[in-house]
């Protein structure tokens, strides 16, 4: 009888969660309900955003540093957080909040807060660009209706949509739309394709959008009841007030989506990590007093 063939399992991949830990300066990996939870990175600058390339392998994170020092900058590691590498060095960017990738395009695209911009560059640094500026120097960096916080890009329309989010509780906040592109013959300053998409909102932060139903998630700080909520709208048929889905958050922060399992996953200041389906049914906080949590990022490793 001949020998049996070695049949080798193929590489299965397995949901995670990655959390940044304001505080502690450390970037965590874990199931999605927290369990298996290991620390993959210590010892970040203030980190905020992160987003995950799985088919490269890698992870990406900003680190905002002190805002007056303006020596925010963004990271590189590989998803069990060794090879880590800076791609934009400290200072090239102010306070980088919310990033996120453009696979297809090759970019990573971010929101500088006292910076008053949103930024891009290539995935290993270069080409580092300005593409919205909505405010310059000292005296504006201290209004806070100028500080850009969230963002995402729809490549389907061409567009960006990224958060200001005014002072606390002010109910200032607001989303814009713009083009990918800056205009011809306009500057990241000047361009004339700047749309408020959403405004009077409490405080605007992280911003997801579930690109097969066209509907853009995000999560907003300040007063109850429109505060410290998760909202929604569809970008294609804008209503006039946008779904709350999910409430009682204290100081939501970041958010990710799972689309094929119709479920979210959102961070909150007082260190709570939830799950709930699309629409904040069967939501559950599954993590809490785990320190001051900011951004949070789903993938399939």
């Amino acid at each position: 009888m001949p020998k049996a063939a070695t049949i080798s399992s193929a590489n299965v991949s397995v949901p995670r969660l990655f959390v940044l830990e304001l505080n502690a300066g450390c970037i965590h990996s874990m199931n999605t309900d927290g369990s298996e939870r290991t620390t993959i990175v210590t010892g970040c600058h203030l980190p905020d955003g992160i987003v995950v390339d799985v088919e490269a392998g890698h992870i990406y994170w900003t680190n905002m540093g002190i805002p007056n020092l303006n020596d925010g900058s963004v990271e590189r590691a590989d998803v069990d957080g060794k090879n880590r590498k800076t791609i934009v060095a400290r200072g090239k960017t102010h306070t980088p909040k919310q990033i996120i990738l453009d696979k297809k395009g090759g970019k990573l695209y971010w929101c500088d807060r006292e910076g008053m911009r949103v930024m891009r560059c290539d995935l290993d640094g270069a080409r580092l660009e300005t593409l919205i500026e909505a405010g310059r120097g000292e005296v504006d960096s201290r209004d806070a209706t100028r500080w850009c916080v969230g963002l995402m890009i729809d490549p389907k329309s061409g567009h960006i949509y990224w958060s200001q989010k005014g002072p606390d509780n002010a109910g200032l906040g607001r989303i814009f739309r713009a083009n990918l592109e800056i205009p011809a013959g306009q500057t990241a300053g000047t361009r004339s394709d700047v749309e408020i998409f959403f405004d009077g909102l409490p405080e605007p932060i992280d911003i997801e959008l579930d690109h097969k139903n066209r509907v853009l998630y995000w999560t907003d700080r300040g007063d109850p009841p429109r505060g410290n909520t998760v909202n929604r709208a569809s970008i294609d048929n804008k209503p006039a007030e946008p779904e709350i889905v999910l409430t009682h958050l204290m100081e939501g922060n970041g958010i990710a989506l799972d689309i094929p399992g119709n479920r979210m996953f959102v961070t909150d200041f007082a260190g709570s990590v939830y799950s709930a389906d699309l629409d904040g049914k069967n939501e559950r906080n599954f993590l809490y007093a785990q320190g001051n949590l900011t951004g949070i990022a789903y993938a399939e490793v």
